[in-house]
Parts: C-alpha cells; sequence; structure tokens
C-alpha cells in the first residue's frame, strides 16, 4: 500500500479510505476509487448522472500472447439507467477511448451496458434560515475579519452550521 499524502504531519482520511477500499474494489470488481471517483468527468456530462462503472473483467492470461505480452484489455461493464442506455451504446467507441485515455494506455477494448437504476446520493433537505439574532452574532463574529470574499465564505459557512443547531433556548 502506498504511503498516504501527508501536510505537515495529517493525513487525509480520503487517502487512508482509498488504500482500504482499493484492494477489494480491484479484486472483487477491477476498478478503483480513482475510476468512480473520476467517472462523471470519463462518462461526460450527457451520461454523468444515468451510469457507473461497475466491474472490468480482465482475461485471464495462461502466459505471455503474441506480442510477447501478458495485458490483454478488458471489458468494461457499465450501468445506464432507461431509455438513456441506447445512447450510451451509439457513444460505446467513445467511452471506451475516454476510459482508456484515463487510464493511458488500452485498458478496455469493450463495453457492456446493462440497464438498472442508478442510484446518486439524494442531498440533504436545506439548513433553516437564521433569525435576527443569530444573523446578528455571527456578523459580530466576522466583523475584524478585512478581506471581503474570506468574509462571505465564513458567513456562508457559519449560516450552515448554526442552521443545523438546534435553536437556543435563553
Amino acid at each position: 500500500m502506498a504511503k498516504p499524502f501527508t501536510r505537515k504531519g495529517v493525513v487525509q482520511i480520503a487517502e487512508i479510505a482509498n488504500g482500504l477500499i482499493d484492494p477489494i474494489l480491484a479484486k472483487r470488481a477491477g476498478i478503483n476509487t480513482l475510476l468512480l471517483g473520476s467517472w462523471d468527468e470519463i462518462a461526460g456530462e450527457q451520461f454523468a448522472g444515468c451510469s457507473r462503472p461497475e466491474r472490468i473483467r480482465w482475461p485471464r492470461q495462461d502466459g505471455p500472447d503474441e506480442t510477447g505480452g501478458s495485458f490483454s484489455p478488458g471489458l468494461l461493464t457499465v450501468a445506464c439507467e432507461g431509455a438513456r442506455a441506447l445512447f450510451l451504446m451509439h457513444q460505446e467507441a467513445e467511452l471506451i477511448s475516454r476510459v482508456n485515455s484515463f487510464f493511458g494506455f488500452r485498458a478496455i477494448s469493450q463495453i457492456r451496458i446493462v440497464q438498472k437504476p442508478i442510484h446518486t446520493p439524494s442531498r440533504k433537505p436545506g439548513a433553516r434560515p437564521l433569525d435576527a439574532d443569530e444573523t446578528n452574532r455571527l456578523a459580530g463574529m466576522l466583523a475584524d475579519v478585512e478581506d471581503p470574499r474570506l468574509r462571505e465564505a465564513l458567513t456562508r459557512l457559519g449560516a450552515g452550521v448554526i442552521s443545523r443547531r438546534p435553536k437556543r433556548q435563553d
């Protein structure tokens, strides 16, 4: 396992999680978290929300092939919702090219499309609006921040944090 990226002794949790998840994904599905995380860019705007990679099946290799190498491109299984699968089939060659560009070599030679629902994470309902006292208190905390863009960003962050807490009963 590669050493996680650190910044001044701090290890990013995503690096730890990917290091734990990648071997399992590779063994069971032949894919990795980097492919899953980059799928929206690979699939493009048209198919990002309605498709996802499910697995890559690599052909069994008994020995070197006729070119002396032992690698053969795999079969990528992509889940796609309903009628969008037909449109994805027409874009198969382009998708193969994009996936291979992502890997940096000819990793995929075929795509198998299966129709099934794609569950996208649902967004939580919006936070409640702040009342006047909460807005004034937040503005008071940020009064000394000189940079207007920083103050605006901190205001959004503070509003999000405060609005998730139950209202104080003073």
